[in-house]
């Protein structure tokens, strides 16, 4: 049974335009983080503390973005006449959209995971590489090969939220 959602033609015109920016934003410093960023502090063309200060940055982006995705997408789903009801998975549409938010979910999860473990552990880091420098330069090792692969891993489910997305635009 198909739910009929009307939502005036300019609310959700703007819902789209509104997603779209979001997720420009939100994957697309991802990307730059990722693909650009990362690379220049590992090949130390770019100081550590510099990668901080560009995290610091790109966080509330991400953050406002991420809330700006889940209103507009919600809002778009249930306007989409393929949309059968919550966890509703029982055609392609509705299971490509289950995919993309457990990709989105993952996403969110190791974000809050770097937001509130990896970077705070850093800057507590900082202090104690004035007192122990080698003790510090491991942890840093440590902590900085994490942080890589959780970026890497934010990178591939973003990936997954666009391929998933293209097939559920596409049916």
């Amino acid at each position: 049974m198909k739910l009929e959602i009307t939502i005036p033609f300019w609310v959700l015109a703007l819902s789209y335009w509104v997603h779209l920016l979001a997720t420009v934003t939100w994957l697309g410093g991802l990307a730059a983080m990722t693909v650009v960023a990362w690379p220049a502090v590992r090949e130390r063309m770019m100081q550590a503390d510099q990668w901080v200060q560009l995290q610091r940055r790109f966080t509330p982006w991400a953050n406002v973005s991420l809330v700006l995705l889940w209103i507009t997408g919600l809002l778009q789903m249930t306007a989409d006449p393929n949309y059968e009801g919550f966890l509703a998975v029982n055609s392609l549409w509705g299971q490509a959209l289950l995919i993309k938010h457990i990709a989105v979910i993952a996403m969110m999860v190791v974000a809050v995971y770097m937001q509130w473990r990896i970077h705070p552990a850093l800057g507590r880091l900082a202090l104690l590489e004035k007192k122990r420098p080698k003790m510090a330069e491991v942890e840093k090792q440590r902590l900085a090969n994490q942080e890589a692969r959780l970026v890497r891993l934010n990178l591939v489910c973003a990936a997954a939220v666009l391929l998933f997305t293209a097939i559920a635009t596409a049916i």
